[in-house]
C-alpha cells in the first residue's frame, strides 16, 4: 500500500482549518504521520500569513480519487475556488504531493507535485517527516532537496513549536 503526503495549509481561522483537517484525515485513513507546522507569509498576493505542514498516510485508494477527497474536504471547512486560477487566502489547502513512488497524472494533477521543488512551505515539513524518502523522478532524499533549497533561496518559514491547538 503506498504512503500518500499531503500538504495542508490555511491563512483563514488557521488553527481551527488544520485542526479539522487532521481529523477528517485521520477518520478516513487511521494512524497520520503529521510535520511540524511553519508559518509562512503569503506567496504570490497580500494575505495573511498562512500555516503549513505536511501530512502522511497509507492508502490504496487511486490519486484521481483522492484529488477529489481533498477536493472535498476544502469545500467542507469553507474553501471558496474563484475559477480564475488566481492566488487567495484561503480557509484550507490540501494538495497530493506524493503517492509512493508513482510517477503518473492520474485524477488530473501531476505527481509528484512540482510544489514540492518550488516552495520552502512544503519542502521543508517534507523533509522533517520524510527525510530519506527520495523524490520519485529526482532520486534525490528530501533531506537533500531542502540542504540543497534553503542554500540558494531566501523564503522564510518560522516554525511553530508545540502548538497547544493541536
Amino acid at each position: 500500500m503506498p504512503r500518500v503526503w499531503i500538504s495542508a495549509g490555511s491563512n483563514i481561522d488557521r488553527e481551527t482549518n488544520i485542526r479539522a483537517a487532521i481529523d477528517e484525515l485521520h477518520a478516513l485513513f487511521g494512524d497520520l504521520v503529521i510535520s511540524p507546522i511553519y508559518e509562512t507569509e503569503a506567496v504570490g498576493f497580500a494575505g495573511d500569513a498562512f500555516f503549513n505542514l505536511v501530512i502522511g498516510f497509507y492508502t490504496e485508494l487511486p490519486p484521481g480519487t483522492l484529488h477529489g477527497l481533498m477536493r472535498a474536504i476544502e469545500a467542507r471547512h469553507g474553501r471558496q475556488r474563484s475559477g480564475s486560477g488566481e492566488l487567495a487566502s484561503r480557509t484550507l489547502d490540501l494538495d497530493v504531493l506524493t503517492y509512493g513512488n508513482a510517477v503518473t497524472d492520474d485524477g488530473g494533477k501531476a505527481l509528484p507535485r512540482d510544489e514540492i521543488l518550488r516552495y520552502a512551505f512544503v519542502l521543508a515539513p517534507l523533509a522533517d517527516v520524510a527525510a530519506d524518502e527520495r523524490h520519485p523522478e529526482l532520486g534525490e532524499t528530501y533531506q537533500a532537496l531542502w540542504q540543497n533549497f534553503a542554500t540558494q533561496r531566501g523564503q522564510d518559514l518560522r516554525r511553530i513549536e508545540d502548538p497547544d491547538w493541536l
